[in-house]
């Protein structure tokens, strides 16, 4: 009677340990989850604003027509890669959008009747604001990812992420170095 009784308190102690890891798995994905629906929202934001800095500008900077049909088409492809689960290439088109975005915040200097113009500035300062939003709610996701992966990775709860079907998840981050270089203007 003893052992069936140290056998059963073993296999109820093992079970609420599987349980337990079960259960941080799913909360776990359902943060990153959770987190890369705030990206896409803080994306969308972005993605809704470039369409209005863009014909406010066009008056003003006629000779970036190139620039400007270069983040047209970066904004487009963008926003079709958008809804969904985060995925490699929207990483790097994200990563040439905020490029683009940063070449053309840097020409902005050399056009003083655009940086007094009150649309111009009202837009600059939104997209600024957005642009720290986007970046907090890629921090918070990639910290979720974090979790996740970890979660994944280490033993014990290793083994059940790979029988229940759980996975690690990729991070945001921009695959290309020269994307995080600060922009070469010249005129």
């Amino acid at each position: 009677m003893m052992p069936l009784l140290v056998v059963l308190a073993f296999l109820l102690f093992a079970g609420l340990i599987v349980i337990g890891l079960y259960n941080g798995l799913v909360r776990a994905r359902a943060r990153v989850r959770e987190s890369a629906s705030t990206v896409d929202t803080e994306l969308q934001r972005r993605h809704e604003l470039v369409p209005n800095l863009v014909n406010t500008v066009k008056g003003y900077m006629t000779h970036e027509r190139e620039l400007l049909a270069k983040l047209v088409a970066l904004r487009e492809q963008a926003e079709r890669l958008r809804p969904g689960a985060i995925s490699a290439e929207q990483v790097k088109v994200e990563g040439e959008l905020e490029q683009a975005l940063s070449g053309l915040r840097a020409r902005f200097e050399a056009y003083p009747e655009l940086k007094a113009s009150a649309n111009f500035q009202a837009l600059q300062g939104e997209l600024a604001n957005t642009a720290d939003r986007v970046q907090g709610a890629l921090r918070f996701y990639n910290g979720n990812v974090r979790e996740l992966n970890v979660k994944c990775e280490s033993f014990p709860s290793t083994l059940l992420a790979g029988m229940c079907g759980f996975r690690s998840e990729p991070y945001f981050e921009l695959a290309d170095p020269g994307a995080r270089a600060n922009p070469v203007v010249q005129f």
